[in-house]
């Protein structure tokens, strides 16, 4: 009996560490997502800028604007 109840402790450590070392896996893994959208941001902002300016010029030209 004692035989089952240190097996099953040690079944559950080990579940219990690999759990732990999945949430940092995850952590880093987001973390690296973080740091790719805050460098990819400024670019696409200016891109993103640049459409709308087209958009809002063509619409000027049209007599659409205000």
């Amino acid at each position: 009996m004692m035989y089952l109840y240190v097996y099953l402790s040690n079944v559950l450590r080990d579940l219990k560490e690999e759990a732990g070392q999945g949430m940092a896996e995850y952590a880093l893994i987001l973390a690296l997502i973080a740091i790719v959208v805050a460098l990819a941001l400024p670019t696409l902002a200016s891109a993103i800028g640049g459409v709308f300016g087209d958009v809002a010029t063509d619409m000027g030209a049209a007599g659409g604007g205000g």
